[in-house]
């Protein structure tokens, strides 16, 4: 493995994967405004209020008392209307952000396994088994090469060095 520089596909699909990690939130904030068209509608309800709210303030409660309590009434009722509508796009939004982590998550384990399963049997390097005496063969596994550092120590390693390194930048 270590000859063919796989130790390095390893690497750069951690950092990919750590990288897409921290991008998450925006992707699935993108997806939602795609999917999600009632911005516009949202807005116009909101200036409408502002509207009806300055008709509102025009109007005297004593001269007009109807006029003021159906302008009162209709605010109401729209208030509450905008309230429901930002209320469902708010469950739709929390719904993609968990379907696009799921997903995400999804296809990172199957990477993950999918190297692991490749490079199995094979060492990423082999290094003197005095530098890693007491845990040798934990580092070895699952190849169990005396000296070798198998790709689940690998894919731990590089993954702590990549998110301290992704920490540290951000």
């Amino acid at each position: 493995m270590a000859a063919g520089g796989a130790w390095f596909l390893v690497l750069v699909s951690v950092f990919v994967c750590n990288f897409m990690k921290i991008l998450l939130p925006t992707v699935s904030s993108f997806l939602s405004r795609l999917v999600q068209k009632d911005a516009e509608q949202e807005s116009e309800m909101r200036a409408e209020i502002q509207e009806m709210k300055k008709e509102h303030s025009s109007v005297s409660m004593m001269d007009e008392f109807a006029r003021y309590a159906r302008l009162e009434r209709k605010i109401n009722k729209t208030t509450d209307k905008l309230k429901t509508h930002v209320k469902s796009r708010t469950a739709q939004q929390a719904k993609m952000k968990w379907i696009v982590n799921i997903v995400f998550y999804i296809i990172q384990a199957v990477l993950m396994v999918s190297l692991i399963w490749k490079y199995y049997s094979d060492p990423v390097t082999v290094i003197p088994s005095k530098w890693i005496a007491p845990v040798e063969r934990l580092v070895a596994f699952p190849t169990g090469i005396t000296g070798g550092v198998g790709i689940t120590c690998w894919l731990v390693v590089c993954n702590k060095v990549v998110t301290l390194g992704l920490h540290a930048l951000s």
